[in-house]
């Protein structure tokens, strides 16, 4: 299967040590990718910290290319669409920021306009939680009948199993399904819920192509959003992979984005697929037999 070989680092201006390239260290290491340092702004000349930034990169065993492209530092979207553009990479990481929420009710949060306009996955840094070992929470949405969800489904789903297998962790699934009629008007009723019953069989093909047990698939009744930022708490997650069909106009404005609502919310890191990403396991761990990397594994 294709993997990685090109990562996309976004950078923030004098910041040698950030997440972004934390994570981005760890997975060249496991997958002999090669980094791409990108640091936007139009105020002042980065080459010198570039340049010894690289220096330190390529001493430790990576192999490492650098742009500076002349867009706003604080909106930088525009400037990774154009890079991806002239040097294809196969993940883009970036750190994300909370949202001014001012004016994020009228203005589209410049990380949102590049999930939606992202041609590859998208890697949004949140936490400095450690990763190995750790947990890997994947969102699915099984009760979507449409091809592209259905789709995107397979992609989450393969993914979180590969990023786990790469971070010696292990992998649990979070699936949602609408409130009952019933259980708003008395929430205290016993009853039997043929929601969750029908979302458990809905898992049932991931859960039994994956072999995973029945404590890793969590299945609630609530809000999606709000659900997949309780389980990624309460499991400390790692990394939470989760999809989006990049809304954008007035569906964007009026309906909104799991994915986007979850950004802000969530206490870990987290992987966006979109339903076009070509490979499904974009992360899968070397073959058997294949030649190790010549860098050395990085911790994170």
């Amino acid at each position: 299967m294709h993997s990685i070989r090109h990562i996309m680092v976004v950078l923030k201006a004098e910041q040698s040590d950030s997440l972004p390239l934390k994570r981005a260290k760890y997975l060249a290491s496991a997958l002999q990718a090669e980094l791409h340092l990108l640091l936007c702004d139009t105020r002042h000349d980065h080459a010198v910290f570039l340049r010894r930034l690289s220096g330190q990169l390529v001493a430790e065993g990576f192999r490492v290319t650098t742009e500076q492209h002349a867009s706003d530092h604080l909106h930088p979207t525009n400037g990774i669409l154009d890079s991806l553009r002239t040097r294809p990479c196969g993940l883009v990481i970036k750190q994300h920021y909370p949202d001014n929420p001012l004016t994020h009710k009228l203005l589209t949060p410049d990380d949102w306009k590049l999930l939606r306009q992202s041609p590859v996955p998208v890697l949004m840094t949140k936490t400095d939680r450690p990763w190995d070992d750790g947990v890997v929470l994947a969102a699915m949405d099984i009760d979507n009948d449409e091809s592209e969800h259905r789709n995107l489904q397979g992609s989450i789903i393969a993914h979180a199993v590969d990023l786990a297998a790469l971070i010696h962790g292990s992998v649990h699934a979070v699936c949602a399904y609408p409130e009952t009629p019933f259980s708003a008007a008395d929430p205290c009723a016993p009853r039997y819920d043929g929601n969750a019953h029908h979302c458990l069989e809905a898992c049932r093909w991931f859960q039994e192509e994956y072999q995973l047990r029945a404590h890793q698939i969590h299945v609630a009744e609530g809000p999606a959003k709000a659900l997949i930022t309780q389980f990624a708490h309460q499991l400390e997650v790692a990394v939470t992979v989760i999809g989006t069909v990049g809304r954008s106009g007035l569906a964007g404005a009026w309906i909104g984005n799991t994915a986007e609502a979850v950004l802000n919310r969530i206490d870990s890191d987290v992987l966006i697929l979109k339903p076009h990403d070509p490979d499904l396991h974009l992360l899968e761990p070397l073959e058997e037999g294949e030649p190790l990397p010549e860098q050395s594994r990085v911790s994170a």
